[in-house]
């Protein structure tokens, strides 16, 4: 499998199943057998991954990518023995980082949510090659990643904008828009993906999405109240 299909989704899986090391190995940078050099993206993934694992107090050395050729089997057995040693010494997770088991989950589980999120806020820096070792300590920084999950967005319809049109409804690659004809529209945030295509789809003259940034939103309109009733006009 190339090293291009590795996702961050797979690295927190791997994870909240109770590993204790993720070891990533990938082709020589620059000698893709496929012309994708997907070596690149998994690179930028790992190093991103590393950071997100730092912000919630996890060790980031319990990561770690290594690209070498078929033809390197001494080199893979060296790397492969030092890591395990390494994840020996750095002990079970989140108990070598005196992390509680609960709240370990629980910030695993936040962070798989934000992944579309993450991918789409960072996708231009994913896609970047970089070109030498050194680059990569410094390609993501704390402060980014503080940044990061500081100012999630959300989106909101607002009811008393709401036309019941179905347009963003339809078009939510999540399903994550509940509503229908004649009925204000709400967004299930554990659904929504935050890629903002309710905020494109909603029309302007209606302008009921709102997007909102380092807030709570606000809690959605009960069940009962989301009926709209039209009067017609008098001729």
């Amino acid at each position: 499998m190339c090293s291009g299909r590795v996702d961050l989704e797979f690295i927190l899986r791997a994870f909240s199943k109770g590993m204790d090391g993720v070891f990533i190995g990938g082709c020589n940078l620059n000698e893709c057998n496929y012309i994708t050099h997907g070596n690149y993206d998994a690179l930028n993934m790992t190093l991103l991954c590393k950071r997100i694992m730092e912000h919630f107090g996890l060790n980031p050395e319990r990561l770690r990518i290594e690209f070498m050729s078929a033809g390197d089997g001494i080199k893979l057995a060296e790397v492969i023995n030092k890591f395990t040693g390494k994840i020996k010494d750095l002990g079970p997770l989140g108990k070598g980082e005196d992390i509680d088991e609960d709240e370990l989950r629980s910030k695993l589980e936040m962070v798989s949510k934000l992944i579309p999120y993450i991918k789409i806020v960072k996708g231009e820096k994913l896609a970047t090659r970089l070109k030498s070792r050194e680059e990569h300590d410094a390609f993501f920084t704390r402060e980014e990643i503080d940044e990061l999950f500081r100012d999630v967005v959300s989106y909101y319809i607002d009811p008393k904008k709401c036309q019941a049109c179905m347009i963003c409804l339809k078009r939510c690659p999540s399903k994550a828009i509940s509503g229908r004809k004649r009925q204000i529209h709400v967004i299930n945030q554990d659904k929504c993906i935050k890629c903002g295509t309710c905020l494109e789809a909603c029309p302007p003259h209606f302008g009921a999405v709102r997007k909102i940034s380092g807030a709570p939103v606000p809690p959605p309109i009960p069940e009962e109240e989301r009926t709209i009733t039209r009067t017609r006009k008098k001729k």
